[in-house]
């Protein structure tokens, strides 16, 4: 109940008559349990604020997972559901560099939306991947193979790993911006826990941004494409892959100064070295979502991440961040 009564207070926050910086992509993070591991960042607008500017966002996701497959002498289950908290400081060091923190907390638990989920399933008559003949609201995260194992049968909950990231925007017009990102992702997370890897991990991403408004076509994009070198992690073994590749493509339909509409596709590497769809198939996400901006400096999102790969990422994630310019 505490847990269901801490998500509902951080999505309650996110819909505060608020509404951060206008032009930006949306928040969206692989919160299945291995994926989630790793440093992955999110897309971000490529431009960087003024000197001394300061944005200040929460991030609330909740994500419902569940994959049960055997696979020769491999077996996986991930049944459960993540509620994850991110506070995220951008400060501008310069016209053309900023410094960006983010620290995580995270719960995983049995949750609450399972029943939810099978309705909808039930009532467009769409397959369950047999989530339906399981009990439910049950946390099981468990993985039996050739070169690692693992378990999580019990609530957890706590910090998770924190990066700091910087970046440089090396070119900047009325229409278009592009950087360059390096972001280091610190093992503050306990692996026992699956609230971190256990490691450190390191990352280069490029970063683009357009804004292309007219009559016509009013809309914004953003871009990214970056390497990740995962620290190797206990939980996962000689099965773990290190070298990830992640990409991002984000388009605004600006509707109205206030409103805006978006849609992003997000895939990345795989995370394991597996026969397993969900650990040794290449994620994609789709996420959508509107944009509210309440006043100059400020902005709130909501959105739904959806699995295009199926098993790669969780079945559903409701998202929502709140966004605050400091000037």
């Amino acid at each position: 109940m505490a847990v269901k009564r801490f998500a509902g207070t951080c999505l309650l926050l996110a819909s505060l008559p608020a509404a951060g910086q206008g032009n930006e992509p949306l928040y969206a993070k692989n919160l299945s349990p291995v994926s989630g591991l790793f440093g992955l960042p999110s897309q971000r607008f490529a431009g960087t604020g003024p000197a001394g500017a300061l944005d200040i966002n929460l991030h609330t996701s909740i994500a419902n997972n569940y994959v049960a497959e055997f696979r020769g002498d491999e077996q996986v289950n991930l049944d459960g559901e993540t509620l994850r908290m991110a506070l995220e400081f951008r400060y501008a060091l310069a016209d053309n560099w900023d410094l960006q923190l983010e620290v995580p907390w995270l719960d995983h638990s049995g949750g609450f939306l399972d029943a939810t989920i099978d309705g909808w399933h039930d009532f467009w008559g769409m397959s369950d991947g047999g989530r339906s003949r399981v009990e439910r609201d049950l946390l099981d995260f468990s993985y039996a193979g050739p070169d690692a194992r693992f378990v999580l049968l019990d609530d957890a909950s706590g910090v998770g790993d924190s990066t700091l990231t910087l970046s440089w925007q090396f070119a900047r017009d009325d229409i278009f911006a592009a950087s360059v990102a390096a972001g280091y992702k610190f093992a503050t997370g306990d692996e026992d826990d699956f609230l971190g890897s256990g490691e450190d991990d390191v990352y280069l991403v490029v970063r683009f941004s357009g804004d292309h408004r007219n009559d016509d076509v009013p809309l914004r994009w953003h871009g990214q494409a970056g390497y990740l070198d995962a620290g190797e992690s206990d939980l996962l073994g000689k099965a773990q892959e290190q070298d990830l590749w992640f990409v991002g493509l984000t388009m605004d339909w600006v509707l109205n100064p206030r409103w805006s509409l978006i849609g992003q596709l997000d895939a990345h590497a795989a995370p394991m070295n597996s026969e397993i769809t969900s650990l040794g198939d290449e994620a994609i996400m789709l996420t959508a979502g509107a944009r509210w901006r309440f006043a100059p400096d400020w902005a709130v999102d909501f959105s739904v991440v959806e699995d295009v790969q199926v098993e790669t990422a969780p079945d559903v994630t409701f998202q929502a961040s709140l966004r605050y310019r400091v000037n």
